[in-house]
């Protein structure tokens, strides 16, 4: 009898003595095989803990990297050597000097969201869920929030005393998610809670009862008594939603909700890693040990 990819996968992660991470965006097949399932800031947390020799990181790009920063010494593979993150890549290093000649005193404060390079050049890094915190707690005043500008104007909104510049990138999915669209599903769902992620337009935000990065969404509907939610993210999550509240429905504002990348990232494809151990994410590295300094900052900033 053949042996099935899930058998292969197992077999291949213990051979390999391999720790598999998984993003909620990606499929609910691969979150199932996963070790840890989470979000940006949990799985970089958790790839500095894991006793493994290899990270087999369901992601993009991005994700790896930081799991590579963070862990020099293991071997980090991605599962799909084409799953990349639009957003970035949409802050360069021209715009940095700028900024900070124009502004002495500037904090350039990273969205976990870039690449080794962007995190190279900034004082710290941040995710969605301790972005708030850790800004708060950064001494300057001027902050330049890189590569999102959504999720650097809500950060801002709650946070007056501090002057931001803010940069032009966005998540194409978040920003795919339009008012029109939240309006028609709260009317044809007028008793559903609408859930938000910072990644979406400010007049998105404006509709939304609850705004939060994709874990703290999964915990504030988890802790919930509603039954019914309008969820404006991607909808990868919803795997995790349901699978802790099965008694609760959730909806989709439109289509567009899909992160393609993400959605690159199959059974197989995770199967074919594990043997080839390919494409493996290496960093030269001086640009891995400037990068890495940001991390660190961020893991301890978000502990005070």
């Amino acid at each position: 009898m053949s042996e099935t990819v899930i058998e292969q996968i197992n077999r291949l992660k213990k051979e390999k003595n391999a720790v598999i991470l998984a993003h909620y965006y990606v499929d609910g097949e691969v979150q199932a095989i996963a070790d840890y399932v989470g979000d940006s800031y949990f799985l970089a947390k958790k790839a500095t803990t894991v006793d493994a020799d290899v990270i087999l990181f369901c992601g993009v790009s991005f994700m790896g990297e930081s799991a590579k920063i963070l862990n020099p010494q293991k071997k980090v593979v991605m599962a799909d050597k084409n799953a990349d993150c639009p957003m970035a890549h949409m802050v360069d290093e021209l715009k940095i000097k700028e900024v900070r000649e124009q502004y002495p005193d500037v904090s350039v404060v990273c969205y976990v969201n870039s690449t080794a390079e962007i995190k190279a050049l900034s004082d710290v890094c941040v995710t969605s869920s301790n972005a708030l915190k850790i800004v708060k707690n950064l001494p300057n005043k001027d902050i330049f929030f890189i590569p999102d500008n959504n999720l650097g104007r809500y950060t801002a909104e709650q946070i007056p005393e501090k002057h931001f510049i803010f940069n032009d990138g966005f998540c194409h999915v978040h920003k795919s998610i339009h008012k029109e669209e939240l309006l028609k599903a709260k009317e044809a769902k007028p008793e559903a809670v609408v859930v938000a992620h910072p990644e979406c337009t400010p007049d998105v935000l404006e509709e939304a009862d609850y705004i939060g990065s994709t874990s703290q969404i999964i915990d504030y509907v988890t802790e919930s008594e509603k039954k019914e939610f309008i969820v404006c993210t991607e909808i990868g999550v919803f795997y995790e939603l349901e699978q802790k509240n099965p008694e609760k429905k959730f909806y989709s504002v439109g289509h567009r909700q899909f992160c393609p990348n993400m959605k690159r990232i199959s059974l197989e494809g995770v199967a074919q890693a594990l043997e080839t151990l390919e494409p493996e994410v290496e960093l030269p590295e001086d640009l891995r040990v400037k990068a890495e300094l940001p991390l660190k900052r961020m893991l301890e900033y978000a502990q005070k």
